[in-house]
């Protein structure tokens, strides 16, 4: 069954990698009622980085589970996988359903208000498999979300919607990098909901 219509399906870059945004998956009450889930009820810890042998902690807050205890390193720091809780098991199958993939993993960030962002970067850390999608869930505030290519420069930038899905498939973390850029105009939190698939033995 097609969940979502072809004429939907449309590829955001403009080569060398597949970016699909599907708009919203999720009504306002299932939208609502999953971000005070992820409010109340995740292991948010702040996150950390080590750059160049300094430490840095953010403000924004991120959370790591998963099908087993799996072990994530980025930026130098590592999160060890906490169990699903219910809502997180039921938002994965849904994914899955519409992206017709599997995933054993989410990473999850925190931005309580537009002040807080992401710098450029790719999800191409080893432990990942491997031209695996990457499936993105946003709930809470709307952000503005670009796309570099690393050899040319060009950018591509999406409006993420509350209760809405991104794909990021196939060469996408080769050849493009990625962000959540900071702003001023926006108040109000968004988590963000990344499903991943983790390499096992």
């Amino acid at each position: 069954m097609e969940l979502f219509p072809t004429e939907q399906k449309v590829n955001l870059l403009p080569y060398d990698g597949e970016v699909i945004y599907l708009g919203k998956i999720l009504n306002a009450e299932k939208s609502a009622s999953s971000y005070r889930h992820m409010m109340n009820n995740i292991a948010w810890e702040h996150d950390e980085a080590y750059i160049f042998g300094k430490h840095f902690i953010t403000k924004r807050k991120a959370a790591w589970y998963g099908d087993q205890d799996y072990s994530y390193t980025y930026s130098n720091a590592t999160k060890q996988a906490h169990p699903w809780t219910k809502e997180l098991l039921e938002l994965k199958r849904l994914t899955e359903q519409i992206s017709n993939e599997r995933y054993n993993s989410c990473l999850l960030n925190l931005y309580h208000s537009g002040e807080e962002g992401m710098a450029w970067h790719s999800d191409d850390e080893k432990m990942l498999r491997y031209y695996a999608t990457i499936a993105s869930i946003s709930l809470g505030a709307e952000r503005r979300f670009l796309f570099k290519h690393k050899k040319t420069g060009e950018r591509v930038t999406v409006y993420l919607e509350n209760g809405s899905l991104l794909l990021m498939k196939g060469a996408t973390q080769d050849n493009w990098l990625h962000r959540l850029p900071p702003t001023k105009k926006v108040r109000n939190p968004r988590v963000n909901l990344t499903f991943r698939t983790m390499v096992t033995a």
